[in-house]
């Protein structure tokens, strides 16, 4: 939008750009998450199938396996091969792929739930400065823009670092140079286009 707007023209361009850019902006964060979360899945799936047939085939390495983990975590080693053959008993291939591969049920990958999230939070964020452009006048329209999407990001960069227990000065300050630059860059090549028309 900023780049939009530095070229000279109206509301509704800058609108009409921002819209745009929020919807190829979260098909692209959709997509990419949902190529990449796949390729995870896939992945993971190569892994439990390699892991079945190492199950199959020798048994007994996978459980001395599932021992030299646990003995590593804290166990005994008598303990830890009762609690190998326990677990092994009751779901051999759960087991394996929790505390050798760090697979579990909870954590592995959802390619459509991971692409519709980051879709809809690159659409949340990237509409708050849309509805700054309906509010001001098209005078005030690029330092509007560019003023609120900075209070924006920093709000972001605040709300992850409280989120992650990260220090929030550094998260907000990271944030808040990143997006400066991206829209100083874009301004200027709006600016450029529009001193070329």
């Amino acid at each position: 939008m900023l780049g939009v707007a530095a070229a000279g023209a109206g509301t509704k361009a800058v609108l009409v750009a921002g819209v745009a850019g929020l919807v190829a902006g979260a098909m692209s964060m959709a997509a990419g998450e949902y190529v990449s979360v796949s390729s995870q899945a896939d992945t993971e799936r190569a892994d439990l199938a390699r892991e079945s047939k190492e199950l199959a085939t020798d048994p007994d390495q996978e459980h001395e396996e599932l021992v030299s983990i646990y003995v590593q975590r804290g166990l005994d080693r008598p303990l830890a091969s009762t609690v190998a053959t326990q677990l092994t008993a009751h779901d051999a291939l759960g087991a394996h792929a929790r505390d050798e591969l760090g697979i579990s049920d909870t954590m592995a990958a959802k390619p459509v739930q991971a692409a519709l999230a980051s879709a809809g939070t690159f659409a949340a964020g990237a509409a708050l400065p849309l509805l700054v452009v309906l509010m001001i006048p098209g005078a005030a329209l690029m330092w509007g823009v560019a003023g609120s999407s900075l209070l924006f990001l920093a709000l972001l960069g605040l709300l992850a670092a409280r989120a992650g227990g990260a220090p929030a000065r550094a998260s907000v300050l990271r944030v808040s140079f990143w997006g400066a630059l991206a829209m100083a860059l874009t301004t200027a090549v709006g600016a450029l286009f529009g001193a070329a028309a």
